[in-house]
C-alpha cells in the first residue's frame, strides 16, 4: 500500500489519486496546481492557523459576492492573476491586433444598443463632455464594418452604475456599431480614478499590505465581430497619477490613451483604433447581473 508517511509524501499520494481522470486537460491543471501548491505551503512552512485564514478568505470573498460587485474576480485582479491570464492567452502584435487588458468586475451583458454619436452619459450625468471616435480593422488593414464597441465606464465620481442607487440603469455603458468604413462614435464624460471596493475582504487584503486602492482613469470595451476573436481591452488616461501603481495591475503601456482637452477645458476627445484577430467569437461570462 502506497501510504502517506512524511510531509512530503503527501503530494505523490494525491497526483497517484488524480491519474484517473478521464479529461486530459483537466488532470494537467490539477495535477500542476496541485504540485505549486504543496510546493508552496512547504516553501513558507504554513501553519494550521494561516491555513485556515486563507480558507476563511476563500469563504469571504464568495459570500461577499452579489449584484453589486464581484468579489471573487477582484482578489484575481488584485493578485494580477487576471492581467497575466489575459497576455498569455491574447498575445497580440504579431499581426498588429489590439492589445487585450483584464475584463474586471463591473461588465454586464445586453447593454444599450446605441446610435452613432449618442451619449452613455444619461439623466444629466455631470462632468466634462468627451467625444470617442474610432476604426476597427482586421489584421490586413481593412476595415471591419458592423463590429459591435461594447463600452462602460465608472462615473466621475467612481461608481459603476450597479453600485450607485443615483444613477439611472446602465448608465455608462452602451453598445455601438461600426458603419462600412469601420468606424465607430460615441460620447459620453470624461472618466475618473476610482477605488475598487474596499468594503471586503479584498479591502482587508489590500489595508494589510499597505496598497492604495485607486485605478487610474479608464474606458473598458469590448469588440466583437463574427469570425473574429472577442478583444477585452481598456484604454487609460496618460495624465492619471496612478498609471504605475493601478492596484490590479491592469496598465500596460500599450493601453494608455491620449485623452485631448479643450484650451478651455469644456471639451475632452479620445481617438483609438482597434484591430481584431481571426478567430472564434467567444463571450466572456459576465461578473455580475
Amino acid at each position: 500500500m502506497n501510504l502517506i508517511s512524511t510531509p512530503e509524501s503527501v503530494l505523490a499520494v494525491a497526483l497517484a489519486a488524480m491519474e484517473r481522470t478521464p479529461d486530459p486537460r483537466l488532470r494537467e491543471v490539477m495535477a500542476a496546481l496541485t504540485r505549486h501548491l504543496h510546493a508552496f505551503a512547504q516553501e513558507v512552512r504554513l501553519t494550521e492557523a494561516e491555513f485556515e485564514r486563507a480558507i476563511g478568505f476563500l469563504v469571504d470573498i464568495g459570500q461577499a459576492t452579489g449584484p453589486k460587485k464581484n468579489e471573487v474576480v477582484l482578489a484575481a485582479d488584485l493578485l494580477g492573476v487576471s492581467t497575466l491570464v489575459a497576455l498569455l492567452n491574447n498575445p497580440g502584435h504579431a499581426g498588429g491586433e489590439s492589445p487585450a487588458a483584464l475584463l474586471g468586475p463591473f461588465w454586464r451583458e445586453r447593454a444599450p444598443l446605441c446610435e452613432p454619436g449618442e451619449s452613455i452619459a444619461r439623466a444629466g450625468t455631470p462632468g466634462v463632455p468627451l467625444e470617442v471616435r474610432g476604426t476597427v480593422r482586421d489584421p490586413q488593414g481593412q476595415p471591419v464594418a458592423g463590429a459591435v464597441v461594447d463600452v462602460w465606464q465608472a462615473s466621475p465620481v467612481g461608481l459603476y452604475e450597479n453600485q450607485d442607487d443615483s444613477q439611472p440603469d446602465m448608465n455608462l455603458r452602451g453598445r455601438f456599431t461600426t458603419d462600412a468604413q469601420g468606424a465607430y462614435f460615441l460620447r459620453s464624460v470624461v472618466p475618473a480614478g476610482y477605488p475598487v471596493p474596499t468594503d471586503g475582504p479584498c479591502g482587508e487584503l489590500l489595508r494589510a499590505q499597505r496598497r492604495h486602492p485607486n485605478r487610474p482613469a479608464h474606458l473598458h470595451f469590448m469588440i466583437s465581430q463574427p469570425g473574429f476573436k472577442v478583444r477585452v481591452s481598456q484604454v487609460f488616461a496618460d495624465t492619471d497619477e496612478n498609471l504605475d501603481s493601478d492596484p490590479v495591475f491592469g496598465v500596460t503601456r500599450a493601453l494608455v490613451g491620449r485623452f485631448e482637452l479643450d484650451a478651455d477645458g469644456a471639451q475632452a476627445r479620445l481617438q483609438h483604433d482597434f484591430t481584431l484577430e481571426p478567430g472564434e467569437t467567444v463571450f466572456p461570462k459576465a461578473p455580475i447581473p
